[in-house]
């Protein structure tokens, strides 16, 4: 986080912030498309995040900055705030707002600066990071403190209902209850969460993350289908959600839609690898979690056809240029992608993906540091 944000909120509002939190992104090693099917991920938190500094005002308006952008302040009235009324990135901090008050909570007028350093775009939840120290902000201007469980599913009631995107809770469970040097295991039917420890130096390893910078925008049709198709089988199957599949063979039997079948495959093997590599991590054998990754990859761009030619390159590459594994992360459509690397092959792997991509006429992609970072919390 920027070390001058405070100076930048009294050069913006003219006064000093009352509070500031910090919520990071994160980057999911293995189970995509899962979390709305009640099923497993195991994602770790960016040592990357956002930043909100926050005021109380005397009107009952929020206003809005941000470092990056530069723009002016945005005003979101606070009375009647609905969805529908506010677009942009501006939308996640007034939903959540809007979702603070749904739950009963006085949100009062405030000057927010908000200080995002998780590159936009790229599928590595920035906007759950900005929902959270939204929300984290806000809650220590009313001296409310709310359990880390809901703190995260007031986060993904603003994304789901006030933005319009049907995530699962996976981000915001991320950004909230993560700790360096683990992994979170959540079980997003329970909502139970294990840290598995995941020291990769200490394996001689690395993970490499490629923003591929082919643009994520997933509040559309797309991740709405997928989600769809998903609710549509398990109706036909009878089951409550597609995690409760335990007989793929008879469930693909079962259903006449090739689309359908290709779906509940996906979600069905993602849930069992990401138990793999949990039980891999903690028997020591880190290595051999890398052709479940991959594997994880093949389902992604096959099955649930959410993979596209960027992320497939530098999946391929990387591979090529001797990754024991990689993946697409995130929901798709662009985005980033992960690989898992020695140490000593991490320059030899990004020189030969960003060469990949030069050679194919794109954009040159960015890495990103995947150290696993520490969970929401106030800077102080």
């Amino acid at each position: 986080m920027s070390p001058s944000t405070t100076s930048r909120f009294a050069a913006v509002y003219h006064r000093e912030p009352e509070a500031a939190w910090r919520s990071p992104g994160r980057v999911n090693l293995i189970g995509e498309h899962t979390d709305y099917n009640d099923g497993f991920v195991l994602p770790l938190a960016l040592t990357s995040g956002t930043r909100v500094d926050a005021a109380r005002r005397d009107d009952r308006v929020l206003r809005v900055a941000s470092v990056q952008r530069r723009d002016e302040p945005i005003d979101i009235a606070l009375d009647g705030l609905e969805p529908g009324i506010v677009d942009g990135w501006a939308a996640y901090v007034a939903g959540t707002a809007w979702a603070l008050a749904e739950r009963g909570i006085g949100v009062p007028g405030a000057d927010l600066l908000v200080d995002g350093t998780v590159p936009r775009g790229a599928g590595l939840s920035s906007s759950a990071s900005l929902e959270c120290a939204t929300a984290g902000a806000l809650l220590e201007l009313v001296g409310v403190d709310l359990p880390l469980r809901d703190v995260a599913l007031l986060a993904q009631h603003a994304e789901n209902d006030f933005v319009g995107m049907p995530c699962g809770v996976m981000d915001q469970f991320a950004s909230t209850h993560a700790r360096a040097g683990h992994l979170l295991l959540l079980d997003t039917r329970s909502l139970e969460v294990r840290h598995i420890p995941f020291d990769l130096a200490r394996d001689g390893l690395a993970l490499l993350v490629v923003d591929t910078r082919a643009p994520h925008r997933l509040v559309d049709g797309e991740y709405h289908a997928r989600r769809a198709s998903c609710e549509e089988a398990a109706r036909l199957l009878g089951v409550p959600a597609l995690r409760d599949v335990v007989d793929l063979g008879s469930a693909l039997s079962a259903l006449d839609d090739d689309v359908l079948r290709r779906r509940v495959r996906h979600v069905v093997t993602e849930n069992g690898r990401v138990l793999d590599v949990v039980a891999l991590l903690e028997s020591g054998d880190v290595r051999a979690i890398g052709p479940l990754m991959t594997a994880s990859h093949v389902s992604l761009r096959d099955d649930y056809e959410v993979s596209c030619r960027e992320l497939d390159l530098v999946v391929d590459t990387a591979l090529a240029a001797g990754a024991l594994g990689a993946r697409m992360t995130g929901g798709g459509f662009g985005g980033s992608a992960i690989a898992l690397v020695e140490a000593s092959a991490v320059e030899h792997v990004r020189d030969r993906v960003t060469a990949s991509f030069a050679a194919a006429g794109l954009t040159e992609p960015g890495f990103v540091d995947a150290e696993p970072g520490d969970g929401y919390g106030p800077v102080r």
